[in-house]
């Protein structure tokens, strides 16, 4: 069956249709769903009754799958996280702000895949914001003063033992590893190319993990960073993202950024999470 790509007429987003992830991909089907992704930024395949094998196998064709640095991983799984939340918590909810994953380390991952298991009925949609079309559209004196700076990213306002998943964060469907580790600095560009599409885009962002900006005063740096932050995430970058079960997201850290959000209270939701890195280590965004 031919592979079709259906997008979802938001900001960015498309529907992978005409595959079934249980059976493998040839090498013809991955360039096609590759290529839609590196134009659509988050790609979604609907109806697929995948098991924690089968996100593993589809995970690494594209890439090499990482370990979560501050997540314990499931028991077996170390390369699978799962998102959940139980019906009667009360903790603040996981990831609940603006980011692109771990670009606090020295070779971030440069995609992110996630597996509803189990889906409320209301809430908990993923917001995803295009950074390739915020910066197509930034104003140019704002794009000069982030050009060719780079950005300093740090763990340690979620991860560190004092962070917002620290010693006192309690959750009864995760288990947050808090670490010393977290309090390590990594700097990338602002502005990265896509090696698929060539385009430019907006990299990281400043409430989860950017904390500075090199060679530049802090009060300074601090300033640009959240004016910066306040344009990547207008609603006309953004696109809502509905959950079904059996449902499978990836989308790539290098063009957007993301966020859960709430609204389902009193249901549980579990997500099954894989990371990509490139399989020979080089950091992207260098």
């Amino acid at each position: 069956m031919t592979i079709k790509i259906e997008p979802t007429g938001k900001s960015c987003g498309a529907f992978i249709e005409g595959v079934d992830l249980r059976l493998p991909l040839s090498d013809v089907d991955i360039e096609v769903i590759r290529k839609a992704w590196g134009e659509h930024h988050v790609i979604i395949f609907r109806n697929q009754k995948l098991n924690d094998d089968d996100l593993e196998r589809v995970s690494a064709y594209f890439g090499k799958l990482s370990i979560d640095p501050f997540v314990k991983s499931l028991p077996g799984r170390e390369h699978i996280i799962s998102v959940q939340r139980e019906a009667d918590e009360t903790s603040a909810i996981f990831a609940e702000i603006w980011h692109a994953d771990w670009t606090f380390k020295s070779d971030p991952p440069f995609a992110t895949c996630l597996y509803s298991v189990e889906i409320p009925p209301i809430g908990g949609n993923t917001l995803f914001s295009n950074q390739v079309l915020a910066l197509e559209e930034m104003p140019i004196t704002l794009r000069e003063r982030i050009t060719d700076k780079l950005a300093l990213h740090s763990a340690k306002m979620g991860y560190s033992k004092q962070g917002s998943y620290g010693d006192k964060y309690e959750s009864k469907g995760m288990e947050i590893i808090p670490s010393d580790k977290a309090m390590e600095v990594e700097a990338h560009p602002f502005i990265i190319k896509h090696p698929v599409s060539g385009k430019e885009s907006i990299y990281g962002s400043a409430i989860a993990y950017i904390i500075g900006v090199s060679g530049m005063p802090q009060k300074e740096a601090m300033s640009l960073i959240m004016e910066l932050q306040r344009w990547q995430v207008q609603e006309r970058f953004v696109y809502s993202h509905q959950w079904e079960e059996n449902m499978l997201v990836m989308w790539d850290n290098r063009s957007v950024l993301h966020k859960a959000t709430g609204g389902y209270e009193g249901y549980r939701r579990e997500l099954h999470r894989t990371t990509i890195s490139e399989k020979d280590d080089r950091p992207f965004s260098l």
